[in-house]
């Protein structure tokens, strides 16, 4: 049995204080994991951006496509590598990511629009949107030398300018971004999303960063999962990493949240992506879901 309407008008009542706390006021969302593999999943996720934008919100989307460029590199009989969570980017992997990002970003941007707001696709290169430089890696071997790892067209922000992303949202578009940035010589660069997200955020000094992941949270043990923490402070999140809590995917998440509110961002968010409307879940109730990161 649906809800009646007395039922339905509490709840939007209920949301009433957050629309008009967040209104005017830019969220910076980093959708990816493999709920983007999920149809259902994808459109409720576009479906909540759709809603803050008509409610006054000025989210800005920013997509991974690790899932995706995996499955087509597998098709081309190219093996994946991963280095502390990074992908080994050489120059025929730099030409995949760029092409499955481009779909990405443009099969997004299409869903958005559909659902009747005007969305436009970006990457780093618009606008000299995101100026990057080549990301080496140090790791410690088992005889306790340190060496470089070479990643190979993996880059890491090195600079923002958002002039573009500001234009697109003073005329009221949804802008939707794809982690690409460009190096010194121009080259093409693919960059962690996470990384991308908080660096957005923090240039357009957006009132909230969320991340949509494939766990609940950040939990005070990995190994239980009824230990999720709904708030975790920056000092926090740094001995959760010492003792190995967080450790893996989680690592760029939480760094890039970190980065985020050094930046002046209000808050990041890491929550759930596989639950459906878990933005609207997290931004619009008083319980919310996943963890709060906070200055």
């Amino acid at each position: 049995m649906g809800l009646s309407a007395i039922e339905k008008a509490a709840i939007l009542i209920e949301a009433l204080p957050y629309i008009k706390e967040f209104y005017g006021k830019t969220v910076v969302v980093k959708y990816g994991g493999h709920a983007m593999l999920n149809g259902d999943l994808k459109r409720a996720v576009m479906q909540d951006l759709v809603l803050m934008r008509f409610v006054g919100m000025n989210p800005v989307l920013v997509h991974g496509g690790g899932p995706e460029i995996t499955q087509l590199l597998q098709r081309l009989g190219k093996k994946s590598e991963f280095v502390q969570g990074q992908r080994v980017t050489d120059r025929e992997t730099m030409e995949v990511v760029e092409m499955v990002l481009g779909k990405v970003n443009k099969d997004l941007v299409a869903q958005i629009n559909q659902l009747g707001a005007k969305a436009v696709g970006l990457s780093g290169k618009d606008g000299a949107l995101i100026r990057a430089r080549r990301k080496l890696l140090r790791r410690t071997d088992t005889d306790g030398r340190e060496t470089t790892v070479d990643l190979g067209f993996v880059g890491e922000v090195e600079s923002v300018n958002p002039g573009i992303l500001n234009t697109m949202i003073e005329h009221g578009y949804l802008p939707v971004v794809a982690p690409i940035g460009v190096g010194p010589e121009g080259e093409t660069l693919n960059i962690n999303a996470d990384y991308v997200a908080g660096s957005l955020a923090a240039a357009l000094r957006a009132d909230k960063l969320v991340l949509l992941t494939d766990v609940e949270g950040v939990f005070a043990s990995a190994d239980d999962r009824s230990t999720l923490l709904s708030t975790v402070t920056a000092g926090e999140v740094q001995q959760l990493i010492d003792r190995g809590a967080i450790a893996g995917g989680m690592i760029p998440k939480v760094e890039c949240c970190l980065a985020a509110l050094a930046g002046g961002v209000g808050r990041a968010h890491i929550i759930d992506g596989r639950l459906p409307h878990s933005i609207l879940l997290e931004i619009f109730t008083r319980e919310g879901i996943g963890t709060m990161v906070v200055p």
